[in-house]
Protein backbone atom coordinates (compact mmCIF):
# COMPACT_ATOMS: atom_id res chain seq x y z
CA UNK A 1 0.00 0.00 0.00
CA UNK A 2 1.27 3.39 -1.02
CA UNK A 3 -0.58 6.63 0.28
CA UNK A 4 -0.55 9.27 -1.88
CA UNK A 5 -2.01 12.25 -0.47
CA UNK A 6 -2.38 13.82 -4.41
CA UNK A 7 -5.16 11.40 -5.06
CA UNK A 8 -8.83 12.24 -4.39
CA UNK A 9 -10.13 11.90 -0.93
CA UNK A 10 -12.61 9.15 -2.41
CA UNK A 11 -9.58 7.06 -4.05
CA UNK A 12 -7.60 7.34 -0.53
CA UNK A 13 -10.76 6.15 1.15
CA UNK A 14 -10.34 3.07 -1.33
CA UNK A 15 -7.20 2.36 -0.05
CA UNK A 16 -7.31 3.01 3.80
CA UNK A 17 -10.68 0.38 3.63
CA UNK A 18 -8.55 -1.96 1.65
CA UNK A 19 -5.88 -2.49 3.98
CA UNK A 20 -7.42 -4.21 7.08
CA UNK A 21 -6.86 -2.64 10.42
CA UNK A 22 -9.27 -4.45 12.80
CA UNK A 23 -8.70 -2.88 16.11
CA UNK A 24 -5.52 -4.48 17.56
CA UNK A 25 -3.86 -4.82 14.14
CA UNK A 26 -3.62 -1.12 13.06
CA UNK A 27 -0.03 -1.46 13.04
CA UNK A 28 1.00 -0.92 9.19
CA UNK A 29 -1.75 1.70 8.70
CA UNK A 30 -0.22 3.25 10.89
CA UNK A 31 3.12 2.91 9.31
CA UNK A 32 1.58 4.33 6.97
CA UNK A 33 0.11 7.23 7.92
CA UNK A 34 3.18 8.24 9.45
CA UNK A 35 5.06 8.17 6.58
CA UNK A 36 2.65 10.01 4.23
CA UNK A 37 2.44 13.01 6.59
CA UNK A 38 6.35 13.13 7.02
CA UNK A 39 6.96 13.53 3.95
CA UNK A 40 4.91 16.86 4.45
CA UNK A 41 7.53 19.32 5.17
CA UNK A 42 4.20 22.10 7.16
CA UNK A 43 3.79 19.27 9.61
CA UNK A 44 5.76 18.29 13.00
CA UNK A 45 4.60 14.25 12.85
CA UNK A 46 4.52 12.69 16.82
CA UNK A 47 3.71 8.90 17.12
CA UNK A 48 2.34 7.56 20.18
CA UNK A 49 2.28 3.58 19.90
CA UNK A 50 -0.41 3.49 16.90
CA UNK A 51 -1.49 7.22 17.40
CA UNK A 52 -0.42 9.59 14.95
CA UNK A 53 0.01 13.48 15.31
CA UNK A 54 0.69 15.91 12.60
CA UNK A 55 0.54 19.37 13.29
CA UNK A 56 0.90 22.84 11.96
CA UNK A 57 3.07 25.39 14.01
CA UNK A 58 2.69 28.87 12.39
CA UNK A 59 1.70 30.58 15.60
CA UNK A 60 -2.01 31.15 14.55
CA UNK A 61 -4.19 32.68 16.87
CA UNK A 62 -6.09 29.98 17.21
CA UNK A 63 -5.92 26.24 17.21
CA UNK A 64 -8.05 23.55 16.02
CA UNK A 65 -8.28 19.83 17.05
CA UNK A 66 -9.03 17.24 14.26
CA UNK A 67 -9.20 13.92 14.70
CA UNK A 68 -10.38 10.01 13.51
CA UNK A 69 -9.92 6.62 14.09
CA UNK A 70 -8.08 4.01 11.82
CA UNK A 71 -9.34 1.11 13.41
CA UNK A 72 -12.43 -1.08 11.80
CA UNK A 73 -14.67 -3.89 13.53
CA UNK A 74 -13.93 -7.08 12.73
CA UNK A 75 -14.33 -7.58 8.17
CA UNK A 76 -16.83 -10.20 7.41
CA UNK A 77 -16.66 -10.27 3.08
CA UNK A 78 -16.63 -6.46 2.67
CA UNK A 79 -13.15 -6.39 2.06
CA UNK A 80 -11.86 -5.27 -0.94
CA UNK A 81 -14.07 -2.24 -1.72
CA UNK A 82 -16.43 -1.54 -4.55
CA UNK A 83 -17.83 0.49 -6.25
CA UNK A 84 -21.61 0.40 -6.70
CA UNK A 85 -24.74 2.63 -7.24
CA UNK A 86 -28.02 3.03 -5.85
CA UNK A 87 -30.25 4.83 -7.76
CA UNK A 88 -27.83 6.12 -9.96
CA UNK A 89 -25.69 7.21 -6.82
CA UNK A 90 -22.04 6.53 -6.52
CA UNK A 91 -21.05 4.71 -3.63
CA UNK A 92 -17.88 3.28 -2.24
CA UNK A 93 -18.86 -0.30 -0.59
CA UNK A 94 -16.67 -2.18 2.26
CA UNK A 95 -15.80 -2.61 5.94
CA UNK A 96 -14.79 1.12 7.13
CA UNK A 97 -16.43 3.15 4.30
CA UNK A 98 -18.56 4.47 7.20
CA UNK A 99 -16.74 4.28 10.53
CA UNK A 100 -14.68 5.78 9.45
CA UNK A 101 -11.96 5.78 6.63
CA UNK A 102 -13.66 7.98 4.42
CA UNK A 103 -13.05 10.90 7.41
CA UNK A 104 -9.98 10.12 7.33
CA UNK A 105 -9.94 9.98 3.84
CA UNK A 106 -10.57 13.51 3.83
CA UNK A 107 -8.44 14.53 6.70
CA UNK A 108 -5.12 13.65 5.22
CA UNK A 109 -5.68 14.83 2.33
CA UNK A 110 -6.11 18.51 3.88
CA UNK A 111 -3.27 17.38 5.99
CA UNK A 112 -1.48 17.43 3.30
CA UNK A 113 -2.55 20.26 1.16
CA UNK A 114 -3.80 22.81 3.90
CA UNK A 115 -0.45 24.27 3.85
CA UNK A 116 -1.06 27.85 5.06
CA UNK A 117 -4.71 27.97 7.26
CA UNK A 118 -6.23 30.50 8.82
CA UNK A 119 -5.99 28.57 12.25
CA UNK A 120 -3.30 26.06 13.56
CA UNK A 121 -4.66 22.41 12.67
CA UNK A 122 -3.82 19.53 14.85
CA UNK A 123 -4.52 15.89 13.37
CA UNK A 124 -4.49 12.89 15.24
CA UNK A 125 -5.24 9.43 13.74
CA UNK A 126 -5.53 6.81 16.72
CA UNK A 127 -6.46 3.06 17.31
CA UNK A 128 -8.32 0.96 18.99
CA UNK A 129 -11.49 3.25 19.21
CA UNK A 130 -13.79 0.13 18.69
CA UNK A 131 -13.05 -1.74 21.73
CA UNK A 132 -12.10 -0.65 25.60
CA UNK A 133 -11.36 2.37 26.34
CA UNK A 134 -8.16 1.26 28.11
CA UNK A 135 -6.35 0.54 24.46
CA UNK A 136 -8.39 3.39 23.19
CA UNK A 137 -5.08 5.27 21.24
CA UNK A 138 -6.70 8.80 21.78
CA UNK A 139 -7.23 8.30 25.95
CA UNK A 140 -3.93 6.83 26.25
CA UNK A 141 -2.41 9.83 24.58
CA UNK A 142 -4.22 11.82 26.82
CA UNK A 143 -2.45 10.94 30.24
CA UNK A 144 1.15 11.12 28.23
CA UNK A 145 0.73 14.51 26.02
CA UNK A 146 -2.61 16.26 27.50
CA UNK A 147 -0.76 18.80 25.58
CA UNK A 148 -1.49 17.90 22.43
CA UNK A 149 -4.74 18.31 22.62
CA UNK A 150 -4.96 22.22 23.12
CA UNK A 151 -7.35 24.03 20.97
CA UNK A 152 -9.90 26.17 20.77
CA UNK A 153 -12.34 23.80 19.40
CA UNK A 154 -12.06 20.16 17.70
CA UNK A 155 -13.87 17.94 15.48
CA UNK A 156 -14.47 14.14 15.13
CA UNK A 157 -14.41 12.45 11.97
CA UNK A 158 -17.39 10.23 13.03
CA UNK A 159 -20.01 9.28 10.36
CA UNK A 160 -22.92 12.00 10.62
CA UNK A 161 -24.19 11.84 7.61
CA UNK A 162 -22.11 15.15 6.70
CA UNK A 163 -23.93 17.40 9.00
CA UNK A 164 -22.64 18.50 12.54
CA UNK A 165 -23.92 16.38 15.55
CA UNK A 166 -22.96 18.57 18.74
CA UNK A 167 -21.39 17.05 21.88
CA UNK A 168 -22.88 13.91 22.99
CA UNK A 169 -25.00 11.65 25.08
CA UNK A 170 -23.50 10.16 28.29
CA UNK A 171 -23.66 6.94 28.85
CA UNK A 172 -23.74 4.33 31.89
CA UNK A 173 -24.21 0.88 32.88
CA UNK A 174 -25.58 -0.59 35.82
CA UNK A 175 -26.39 -4.62 36.74
CA UNK A 176 -29.36 -4.82 39.06
CA UNK A 177 -29.75 -8.14 40.88
CA UNK A 178 -32.50 -10.34 42.31
CA UNK A 179 -31.41 -13.12 45.22
CA UNK A 180 -33.13 -16.16 45.50
CA UNK A 181 -33.13 -19.84 46.95
CA UNK A 182 -31.75 -22.79 45.03
CA UNK A 183 -33.92 -25.44 44.84
CA UNK A 184 -34.56 -29.04 42.96
CA UNK A 185 -36.65 -27.63 40.21
CA UNK A 186 -38.80 -30.44 41.05
CA UNK A 187 -39.71 -29.20 44.29
CA UNK A 188 -39.44 -25.01 43.51
CA UNK A 189 -41.68 -24.64 46.39
CA UNK A 190 -38.92 -25.50 48.75
CA UNK A 191 -36.11 -22.69 47.14
CA UNK A 192 -36.94 -19.02 45.57
CA UNK A 193 -36.43 -18.10 41.88
CA UNK A 194 -34.47 -15.13 41.16
CA UNK A 195 -35.42 -14.90 37.70
CA UNK A 196 -38.51 -14.63 38.54
CA UNK A 197 -38.06 -12.03 40.60
CA UNK A 198 -36.57 -9.91 38.31
CA UNK A 199 -39.85 -9.47 36.50
CA UNK A 200 -40.62 -6.07 38.18
CA UNK A 201 -37.27 -4.75 36.55
CA UNK A 202 -38.39 -5.50 33.26
CA UNK A 203 -41.73 -4.40 33.80
CA UNK A 204 -40.51 -0.94 35.12
CA UNK A 205 -38.15 -0.63 31.61
CA UNK A 206 -40.92 -2.10 29.39
CA UNK A 207 -43.49 0.95 31.41
CA UNK A 208 -40.10 3.57 31.09
CA UNK A 209 -40.57 6.44 28.58
CA UNK A 210 -37.45 8.09 27.38
CA UNK A 211 -37.17 12.11 27.50
CA UNK A 212 -35.55 14.35 25.06
CA UNK A 213 -33.90 17.12 27.07
CA UNK A 214 -32.83 20.32 25.57
CA UNK A 215 -29.33 21.56 26.12
CA UNK A 216 -27.85 24.84 24.15
CA UNK A 217 -30.63 24.44 21.67
CA UNK A 218 -30.35 21.05 20.88
CA UNK A 219 -32.22 18.00 21.85
CA UNK A 220 -30.60 14.90 23.25
CA UNK A 221 -32.94 12.16 23.45
CA UNK A 222 -32.70 10.05 26.45
CA UNK A 223 -33.25 5.93 27.05
CA UNK A 224 -32.85 3.08 29.54
CA UNK A 225 -32.97 -0.44 27.97
CA UNK A 226 -31.92 -3.83 29.53
CA UNK A 227 -28.99 -5.33 27.30
CA UNK A 228 -28.61 -8.40 28.94
CA UNK A 229 -29.85 -10.71 31.46
CA UNK A 230 -27.81 -13.44 33.33
CA UNK A 231 -29.04 -16.19 35.71
CA UNK A 232 -29.28 -19.82 36.34
CA UNK A 233 -27.54 -22.92 37.02
CA UNK A 234 -28.72 -25.82 35.32
CA UNK A 235 -31.90 -27.35 33.62
CA UNK A 236 -33.00 -28.53 36.74
CA UNK A 237 -31.90 -26.14 39.46
CA UNK A 238 -34.11 -23.29 40.54
CA UNK A 239 -31.79 -20.52 40.39
CA UNK A 240 -30.61 -18.09 43.31
CA UNK A 241 -29.01 -15.43 41.13
CA UNK A 242 -30.66 -12.83 38.55
CA UNK A 243 -28.44 -10.03 37.18
CA UNK A 244 -30.13 -7.86 34.23
CA UNK A 245 -27.53 -5.46 32.53
CA UNK A 246 -29.25 -1.57 32.19
CA UNK A 247 -27.89 0.54 30.10
CA UNK A 248 -28.83 4.42 30.53
CA UNK A 249 -27.90 7.04 27.85
CA UNK A 250 -28.74 10.70 29.27
CA UNK A 251 -28.57 13.87 28.00
CA UNK A 252 -24.71 16.02 28.37
CA UNK A 253 -26.41 18.71 30.63
CA UNK A 254 -26.62 15.47 33.34
CA UNK A 255 -23.49 14.66 35.73
CA UNK A 256 -22.38 10.99 36.01
CA UNK A 257 -23.63 11.86 39.82
CA UNK A 258 -26.76 13.04 38.14
CA UNK A 259 -27.68 9.69 36.33
CA UNK A 260 -26.32 7.44 38.93
CA UNK A 261 -29.09 9.20 40.99
CA UNK A 262 -31.69 8.67 37.98
CA UNK A 263 -30.56 4.83 37.65
CA UNK A 264 -30.93 4.16 41.12
CA UNK A 265 -34.51 5.85 42.08
CA UNK A 266 -35.45 4.03 38.77
CA UNK A 267 -34.88 0.68 40.19
CA UNK A 268 -35.45 1.62 44.18
CA UNK A 269 -35.48 -1.66 46.42
CA UNK A 270 -33.19 -3.68 43.96
CA UNK A 271 -29.80 -4.11 44.36
CA UNK A 272 -27.35 -1.50 41.65
CA UNK A 273 -23.92 -1.81 41.35
CA UNK A 274 -22.86 0.97 38.43
CA UNK A 275 -20.13 -0.90 36.28
CA UNK A 276 -19.48 1.92 33.47
CA UNK A 277 -20.14 5.67 33.16
CA UNK A 278 -18.46 7.98 30.89
CA UNK A 279 -19.47 11.47 30.74
CA UNK A 280 -21.58 13.13 27.85
CA UNK A 281 -20.43 16.60 26.19
CA UNK A 282 -22.27 19.88 25.57
CA UNK A 283 -22.82 21.06 21.97
CA UNK A 284 -19.80 23.61 22.21
CA UNK A 285 -21.45 25.39 18.87
CA UNK A 286 -21.51 28.71 21.20
CA UNK A 287 -17.93 30.14 20.32
CA UNK A 288 -17.37 32.58 17.70
CA UNK A 289 -14.99 30.01 15.93
CA UNK A 290 -17.63 27.55 16.19
CA UNK A 291 -20.15 29.99 14.39
CA UNK A 292 -17.78 30.12 11.80
CA UNK A 293 -17.81 26.60 10.88
CA UNK A 294 -21.26 26.09 10.70
CA UNK A 295 -21.13 28.69 8.49
CA UNK A 296 -18.84 27.15 6.43
CA UNK A 297 -19.89 24.02 5.85
CA UNK A 298 -23.62 24.95 6.06
CA UNK A 299 -27.37 23.23 7.77
CA UNK A 300 -28.68 22.82 10.66
CA UNK A 301 -26.66 20.86 14.02
CA UNK A 302 -28.50 18.21 15.37
CA UNK A 303 -27.30 16.27 18.80
CA UNK A 304 -25.66 13.33 18.27
CA UNK A 305 -27.18 10.02 20.38
CA UNK A 306 -24.70 8.07 21.02
CA UNK A 307 -21.46 8.73 22.72
CA UNK A 308 -18.57 9.12 20.64
CA UNK A 309 -14.61 10.64 21.68
CA UNK A 310 -15.82 14.42 21.39
CA UNK A 311 -16.47 13.77 25.24
CA UNK A 312 -12.77 13.50 25.85
CA UNK A 313 -11.95 16.43 24.41
CA UNK A 314 -14.87 18.12 26.36
CA UNK A 315 -13.51 16.83 29.30
CA UNK A 316 -10.21 18.95 28.42
CA UNK A 317 -12.12 21.78 28.19
CA UNK A 318 -12.16 21.71 24.24
CA UNK A 319 -15.64 22.33 22.92
CA UNK A 320 -16.11 19.53 20.21
CA UNK A 321 -18.40 18.41 17.23
CA UNK A 322 -19.03 15.28 15.43
CA UNK A 323 -18.59 15.65 11.73
CA UNK A 324 -17.84 12.91 8.71
CA UNK A 325 -19.32 11.16 5.86
CA UNK A 326 -21.12 8.34 6.27
CA UNK A 327 -24.58 7.25 7.28
CA UNK A 328 -24.13 5.68 11.04
CA UNK A 329 -26.80 3.44 10.51
CA UNK A 330 -24.29 1.32 8.14
CA UNK A 331 -21.32 2.06 10.96
CA UNK A 332 -20.49 -1.78 11.46
CA UNK A 333 -23.30 -3.12 9.11
CA UNK A 334 -22.11 -5.81 6.23
CA UNK A 335 -23.71 -3.09 3.85
CA UNK A 336 -21.66 -0.79 5.01
CA UNK A 337 -21.79 2.08 2.08
CA UNK A 338 -20.73 5.67 1.95
CA UNK A 339 -21.55 8.05 -1.06
CA UNK A 340 -18.81 9.46 -2.99
CA UNK A 341 -20.84 13.10 -3.15
CA UNK A 342 -21.04 13.30 0.48
CA UNK A 343 -17.19 12.98 1.13
CA UNK A 344 -16.60 15.43 -1.62
CA UNK A 345 -19.19 17.93 0.62
CA UNK A 346 -17.41 16.87 3.55
CA UNK A 347 -13.85 17.81 1.80
CA UNK A 348 -15.27 20.97 0.74
CA UNK A 349 -16.85 22.38 3.83
CA UNK A 350 -13.79 21.59 5.99
CA UNK A 351 -11.66 23.18 3.58
CA UNK A 352 -13.45 26.38 3.50
CA UNK A 353 -13.54 26.69 7.25
CA UNK A 354 -10.09 25.83 7.90
CA UNK A 355 -8.47 27.88 4.83
CA UNK A 356 -10.53 31.19 5.55
CA UNK A 357 -12.10 31.60 2.52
Amino acid sequence: MVLDLNASAAHLARVLCDTPSVSGAEVLLADEIEAAVAACEHLEVIRHGNTIVARTMLGRAQRVVIAGHIDTVPINGNVPTRDIEIDGEPFIWGRGTVDMKAGVAVQLKLAAELTDPAVDITWMWYDNEEVDKSQNGLFLLSKVRPDLFAGDFAILGEPSNGRVEGGCNGTMRATIRTHGVRAHSARSWVGENAIHGAAPILARLAEYRAREIEVEGLGYREGLNAVSIRGGIAGNVIPDLCEVEVNYRFAPSKSIADAEAHVRAAFAGFEIEITDAAAGARPGLDAPIAQRFLTAVGGEPHAKYGWTDVARFSAMGVPAVNYGPGDPHLAHHDEERVPIGQVEDVERGLRAWLSGS
